[in-house]
């Protein structure tokens, strides 16, 4: 982004910005980028709690619904600038309603508190009667902002292709799951999509734009295609070949109940999303490439960027959210991370963190893999049948490891020295694999978190992922226990 050469925005540190759905997707990473500029930041939730567990101890966090008048102006006391990146359309009741009364109660708030400005964050499409209900509501939350005279700065966006947003998830799983598929009429409908780094470039510049009251700018890349373009290009980009068959009419029902088949969106938010999907979302008003400095990519990069970003979270995740840390070989299995599928575990050693992750880095070679040594050797005579690298590479040091080293069929790809060793998989398969470990100090020992992470390529990737489940199960377990018995044994022989 434009603005990351930059050690801090000008007047950063002098300015409260309020952050309301912190805990979406949007939200969440603009909350980074907020702190990383240096920002004063507050968020607002309705469940505090949740948004404090793991939140940087310079973002201060206060409870709050914004359907509840009183709990804001609180909230928004001695507050510079307010992000609105809220909306309901996962509800269950009437969102527009809902969405109506929030506006309103923040915008009030927001003028009884002197608020300088609100930066709000809404949908694409032409102001007609003919909108989807999804789409009119966003543009009547932008209306109901404005309406008690303090500035607004309102972006409307087409679809934000980022490694965990609404639209890219279902072209992902669409994809990713179906060789053919049958397209109704809205995978035609044309779009402007927006990298979701661009968007939160946009986000950011708003704060230091010039306060010469409201503005309204739509954004988005270069591009204008289709949801069947985005499709082919992320097949294009994953190596799959997809087959796609027209029908002239799939009602928004009966899609949003096929994409609650075959996608992680439930049913309710699919319809909506459709609904929307129906409509073209593309700018025709080009103000924002004047107003600010940035130069949106296009679609082929937009999409290879939300796969690297995958990667960079899926290996930089610790899983410590997602294991008990109160039991023994406690299992995470088969769950998503983006594309990824993982299986997680940990267990607890009376040693001290150095001798355990010393353990680690002696795996493979001729120490082994700490269980069923003999199917690891199956493995590598299956892997070298297949064309692939086998397991007879052993590695270059009995003890010790260093980022690119091999280890049989992996390879290091990171080392934190005592904490974290991640291994990359070089074997023949239908996708992408990682073994990660983990070591984490204790008061009495440590916790060695053991992570399996596969990111499968199509339907036999996922067939794959499935079929050697049961054996996961067993070697994963058996070597996660078997280190630990050989990080005890050395304990013992200090």
């Amino acid at each position: 982004m434009w603005y990351r050469n930059c050690p801090m925005l000008p007047d950063a540190q002098a300015k409260l910005v309020l952050l309301t759905g912190a805990t979406g997707y949007v939200g969440g990473r603009l909350l980074a980028e907020l702190t990383k500029a240096g920002y004063r930041v507050r968020c607002l939730a309705r469940r505090p709690e949740y948004l404090r567990q793991g939140m940087s101890a310079v973002v201060e966090v206060v409870a709050g619904d914004l359907l509840s008048a009183e709990s804001l102006r609180p909230a928004l006391a001695g507050v510079a600038v307010a992000y609105y990146l809220v909306h309901s359309m996962g509800s269950a009741g009437n969102f527009e309603e809902q969405d109506r009364q929030a506006a309103q109660n923040f915008a009030a708030a927001a003028k009884s508190n002197g608020v300088e400005r609100i930066i709000y964050l809404g949908g694409l499409g032409e102001d007609t009667g003919d909108l989807s209900p999804h789409l009119r509501s966003r543009h009547e939350v932008g209306e109901i902002l404005r309406s008690t005279g303090v500035p607004v700065i309102e972006f409307r966006a087409s679809i934000i292709i980022g490694s965990g947003s609404l639209s890219f998830e279902m072209i992902r799983a669409l994809v990713e799951r179906l060789p053919v598929m049958v397209t109704p009429r809205w995978v035609r409908v044309l779009a402007q999509p927006i990298a979701i780094n661009d968007m939160l470039a946009y986000l950011l510049a708003a704060l230091e734009l010039p306060n010469t009251g409201s503005a309204r700018f739509e954004v988005g890349g270069p591009d204008v295609v289709s949801y069947a373009d985005l499709m082919r290009e992320y097949a294009r980009q994953r190596g799959l070949r997809r087959w796609m068959i027209p029908v002239p009419v799939l009602t928004p029902r009966l899609s949003s109940l096929w994409l609650g088949l075959v996608t992680p969106l439930y049913a309710r938010v699919g319809r909506k999303l459709i609904d929307s999907i129906r409509h073209p979302t593309v700018v025709r008003d080009d103000t924002a490439r004047h107003a600010f400095p940035i130069e949106p990519v296009g679609m082929t990069e937009a999409i290879a960027g939300a796969l690297r970003n995958e990667d960079q979270d899926c290996t930089q995740t610790h899983w410590s959210d997602a294991v008990s840390a109160t039991g023994t070989g406690q299992i995470w299995g088969g769950v998503r991370f983006g594309n990824q599928l993982v299986d997680s575990r940990s267990l607890r050693v009376q040693v001290k963190a150095k001798l355990a992750f010393a353990s680690i880095c002696r795996i493979g070679g001729q120490t082994g893999w700490y269980y069923a040594n003999w199917l690891w050797t199956l493995r590598g005579w299956m892997d070298l049948v297949a064309g692939g690298v086998g397991m007879r590479r052993g590695r270059r040091h009995p003890e010790t490891l260093r980022v690119g080293d091999t280890v049989d069929c992996w390879r290091v790809e990171v080392l934190e020295p005592g904490k974290r060793l991640l291994l990359s998989a070089e074997m023949k398969l239908p996708g992408r694999a990682w073994l990660e470990f983990v070591v984490e100090p204790t008061e009495n020992g440590a916790v060695i978190r053991q992570t399996a992470i596969f990111d499968p390529v199509g339907l036999w990737g996922l067939a794959y992922w499935y079929g050697v489940w049961p054996l996961h199960q067993m070697v994963f377990a058996g070597m996660l226990r078997g280190l630990a018995r050989a990080a005890k044994k050395q304990h013992e022989a200090q």
